[in-house]
């Protein structure tokens, strides 16, 4: 049993500071909000590595201080982080404390994110708190109601609706696509018209850059999103659409930007101040985006495709 760690505000290793109950949010005032709003883009300048080197844990510190002054938007953030796996480890018991904290203050995209940890209305045994890096431990969430133990790569690989997942139809990959594109806030046609982009509906799709799978991921990202089995076509399809829900979210809602920063990475996005000057992502981009606004993309059986190494 993982004894109980104290919380803190400030950069001091493994200490940590206590902050109010997620059922206690408190309305923040105007002068706090304003604050906290400074705080939240320190933090992001911390956390990316743009305008100050990347320290991850004076990011955690200043969204601390940012949901102490009632900012929801600090709740998402760290639930965010606790989540994805960029602290290097997913504690998704974190995540959720922090994203119902985020849900009780009004975020829009709170709920969306408990429900794909399946914890909108589950009750938890933790409190949101600030953990450091060297604090934290990967746990993640047993299905709800569940008593076994079973580790992650089992939650995480579970196939809604009974799908098979050896073997997918384009059907299947569409079916799945618009079941699970609402737990991330997504326009499942969107996703679609990215998956077609990037690997036209091949779960085996293997690029010359090792992009891999229904959502051409890379490890680094695949790992960053908390994707055990980059080759499982229902994880691959969770982290990239856990990629580019980040990506819309991290250039507020741009589409364009989040496409472009899908296939080139948001840091070229960040240099270049916008799309960046590639041939392939401009394409890339143009194709994707001239597809949503003509027709939804196809959605007839084609031939049955392996969905599994």
């Amino acid at each position: 049993m993982r004894p109980r760690l104290e919380l803190i505000l400030g950069l001091v290793s493994g200490l940590m500071l206590a902050l109010p109950p997620a059922g206690l949010v408190r309305a923040a005032s105007a002068e706090e909000t304003a604050e906290a709003r400074q705080l939240i883009a320190r933090g992001k300048r911390f956390e990316h590595g743009v305008g100050a080197p990347q320290q991850l844990d004076q990011a955690l510190t200043l969204y601390c201080r940012a949901a102490d002054l009632g900012l929801d938007e600090a709740g998402f953030q760290l639930g965010w982080l606790y989540a994805s796996g960029r602290l290097g480890a997913v504690d998704e018991v974190m995540a959720a404390a922090w994203f119902q904290r985020a849900h009780a203050a009004g975020h829009p995209h709170a709920a969306s994110q408990l429900r794909r940890l399946r914890a909108l209305d589950r009750p938890l045994n933790e409190q949101p708190r600030c953990l450091l890096t060297d604090a934290l431990v990967e746990r993640r969430l047993p299905p709800p109601g569940s008593t076994d133990k079973r580790n992650a790569t089992a939650a995480a690989s579970e196939t809604p609706a009974g799908f098979e997942v050896r073997e997918l139809a384009r059907a299947d990959i569409i079916a799945l696509v618009r079941q699970l594109a609402p737990d991330f806030d997504l326009d499942p046609e969107l996703v679609l018209a990215l998956i077609q982009a990037e690997s036209n509906f091949d779960p085996t799709a293997h690029s010359p850059k090792d992009a891999r799978g229904l959502m051409q991921l890379i490890p680094e990202t695949a790992q960053r999103f908390g994707v055990e089995d980059i080759w499982d076509p229902v994880q691959n399809m969770r982290g990239g659409m856990a990629y580019l829900r980040w990506l819309l979210d991290h250039f507020d809602g741009d589409r364009e930007l989040a496409l472009a920063g899908y296939n080139a990475g948001e840091g070229a996005v960040r240099r270049h101040g916008g799309i960046p000057p590639y041939p392939e992502t401009q394409a890339y981009v143009k194709r994707i985006t001239a597809r949503l606004e003509a027709t939804p993309v196809i959605t007839e059986v084609g031939a049955r495709t392996r969905a599994s190494r």
